[in-house]
């Protein structure tokens, strides 16, 4: 299976269906099923105010740092362009990530949190999980 490891609150944003698009710096061709895996390290002091917002909108705060903790799909990946960036601005979609042009939006459907997590070391990029 393919995982995706994200810091918290950002990967339970997606776990509590309201993070749909995961915000990245590099473009990934693959689609189809994705599991959310929360990193062991925590975000970096310079973004803790905004942590602290975030925090008002999780239901669950119990982070399972290790852990693999929902599925969902990646159906697409998107440049950031200007048109992209006007559109996003004038919705109500949520905005949580990095938004910037050159950077890419991975959009995310049909997610499910797991009923059963999974404690595993995470990587970077997009990995293989073989063991469910």
């Amino acid at each position: 299976m393919k995982v995706l490891t994200l810091f918290e609150p950002y990967a339970t944003l997606i776990k509590e269906k309201t993070k749909y698009i995961e915000t990245r710096s590099w473009k990934t061709f693959y689609r189809g099923e994705l599991y959310i895996h929360v990193s062991k390290k925590h975000l970096s002091k310079i973004e803790e105010e905004r942590y602290k917002e975030i925090l008002k909108l999780i239901k669950d705060k119990n982070f399972k740092y290790g852990y693999i903790i929902a599925k969902c799909n990646l159906v697409d990946c998107v440049i950031m362009d200007d048109e992209f960036l006007k559109k996003i601005k004038n919705s109500n979609q949520e905005k949580f990530g990095i938004y910037a042009k050159g950077r890419y939006a991975w959009i995310l459907e049909n997610i499910e949190p797991l009923d059963k997590t999974i404690e595993v070391k995470g990587k970077l990029g997009i990995w293989n999980y073989e063991s469910i």
